[in-house]
């Protein structure tokens, strides 16, 4: 059931934690409809609630504060798939911003593909091409979460230029500005780029520079997984700043990290540099998921000549003995540490038992890494996850006490259940925000200050109007939690586990999970600028 129909709610008695960072309260907040009405500290009269007759929810001995800001997510696909977003909805997510790394769901021409697991689940539900149609799409599914969609670089080039490993011609760069504009047009809040992978990697900065020209002409934003997040990261950041003054564009650096231990070293040469860009105008901030691990494709390892063109290219490269051949010993020689690379989620029935295991607990079943990993790619279809364990704890606390660091999981949605249940996800699409609100607690931040970082700053940030803070005239977006359980219990090894202490979740006035249950109505938007 999607509910439609008028809303009077009154939440009681709650511990108020606002989202602005000031103290928290004791009080009630009225919402009518998808607006919050009013906001006190103590109690409204029970004469004033039984005339207007609200549905009351209580919340004494527990906190109420905004819904929580995913500010870097890709469930652009599976809000389509299952609207009631599980695992989001359970750590008390109301909004994510999607179509980040490059890779979004619209616009889709040409050569481009969604990712391997989206185009996979979607099947004959893949039937939109533009940004428009999509949201067609999503609106007739009616997600529980709203959604901030950007568009990504890399869809935009494989539907113009491909995935080839060249550069784009003058009438090419035309197609995807034309492209770009409209989608913005469309709704879309801006430009993303994932430059590490196909074909981003083979733009030039100056191609970046004129696409986030028209996106910084309509008002968009920015946000970048960059060209490096490891031995070049340095470079990297430059190339962010040098656009940002090239274009005038508010930009945001994806989910901030050293990759590598022999680049852990550079975290405050890191920091310094964008505190001073940020402190120029230049930078926004930046996002970072609670882990140390990343999570992408299994294909990534394979040697850059081996994934031109995409998956289809490289089963075809992985069919042929002596190209397998070459891929085996050039992986075999680099000097990746394998007990570092975890397999997630899988496809091929044969490939289910690696999942959650790492390349050296299963090199035994085969002679070398190379061979096993290429055996696990082309049994599925070049579609492997992966986890990639090539980060500091002592980097993450460093990077968590700025802040201007907000959550961003990284992650699409899950579900324990149907086709997302079939899969093996990091824990970060079920865990992020207790991971995130428990690691900045630790270092020393208030309830409050911690709370505002997971709402109203990534709100303000990227010009969310109307949400993050419990105010009256805001959006009822609102989550009830017990702070004392609010803690993850999903696992590398058992990913699929919903947030513990999440009891009522309600978007745009919509209580969409209490108690423990899912309640069919939902009531999450398509958000425009």
């Amino acid at each position: 059931m999607i509910e439609t129909m008028e809303r009077k709610t009154l939440i009681r008695g709650g511990t108020i934690v606002d989202g602005t960072g000031r103290p928290a309260f004791v009080g009630d907040v009225l919402i009518d409809g998808d607006r919050i009405v009013d906001v006190i500290s103590g109690s409204f009269p029970d004469s004033i609630i039984r005339l207007f007759d609200y549905s009351i929810i209580e919340a004494t001995g527990l906190i109420v504060s905004p819904g929580f800001i995913d500010a870097h997510a890709h469930s652009d696909a599976y809000l389509v798939i299952e609207p009631d977003a599980p695992s989001k909805i359970t750590q008390g997510i109301t909004t994510e911003i999607n179509g980040q790394c490059g890779g979004s769901v619209a616009p889709r021409y040409g050569e481009a593909r969604l990712s391997s697991d989206w185009a996979a689940i979607l099947g004959d539900r893949l039937t939109w091409r533009s940004l428009a149609e999509y949201r067609e799409v999503l609106d007739a599914a009616k997600p529980a979460i709203n959604t901030v969609q950007f568009v990504g670089h890399n869809t935009l080039r494989s539907s113009v230029v491909g995935y080839g490993a060249t550069e784009s011609s003058p009438s090419q760069m035309k197609d995807m500005e034309r492209l770009l504009a409209e989608s913005l047009d469309e709704g879309a809040w801006g430009l993303t780029t994932g430059l590490i992978y196909q074909p981003g990697k083979y733009s030039t900065p100056e191609e970046v520079v004129q696409l986030a020209k028209v996106a910084a002409a309509k008002g968009g934003y920015y946000a970048t997984h960059m060209r490096s997040e490891g031995d070049r990261i340095l470079e990297a950041i430059d190339e962010v700043i040098e656009l940002a003054k090239a274009t005038g564009i508010r930009a945001e650096i994806s989910h901030l990290k050293t990759s590598g231990k022999r680049n852990w070293n550079k975290i405050d040469a890191v920091l310094e540099k964008i505190e001073g860009a940020m402190e120029e105008g230049l930078l926004l901030g930046s996002d970072r998921y609670p882990y140390c691990a990343a999570g992408t494709d299994l294909d990534i390892v394979l040697p850059d000549w081996a994934q031109v063109g995409g998956c289809p290219a490289e089963i075809e490269r992985l069919k042929v003995e002596g190209l397998r051949l070459r891929i085996i010993d050039e992986i075999n020689v680099s000097d990746r540490d394998w007990s570092t690379v975890m397999i997630g989620g899988t496809w091929a029935e044969e490939n289910k038992r690696f999942s959650g295991k790492t390349v050296a607990e299963i090199l035994s079943l085969k002679s070398s890494p190379g061979e096993l990993v290429t055996s696990i790619l082309l049994a599925d279809g070049c579609k492997t996850g992966a986890f990639f364990f090539g980060m500091s704890e002592e980097n993450l606390a460093k990077i968590y006490a700025r802040p201007w660091i907000v959550p961003g999981s990284d992650a699409s949605l899950r579900a324990p259940w149907g086709p997302l249940g079939k899969d093996h996800p990091h824990p970060r699409a079920y865990a992020t925000m207790p991971e995130f609100y428990r690691r900045v607690r630790e270092l020393g931040f208030s309830r409050e200050a911690t709370v505002a970082r997971m709402t109203s700053v990534i709100a303000d940030r990227f010009g969310i109007r109307g949400r993050g803070r419990i105010e009256k005239g805001a959006f009822a977006d609102l989550v009830v939690w017990n702070e004392a359980e609010f803690r993850a219990k999903s696992t590398f090894t058992d990913p699929h586990q919903f947030t513990g202490g999440v009891r009522c979740v309600m978007t745009n006035g919509v209580v969409s999970f209490r108690d423990g249950k899912f309640t069919g109505n939902r009531g999450g938007r398509f958000l425009e600028r």
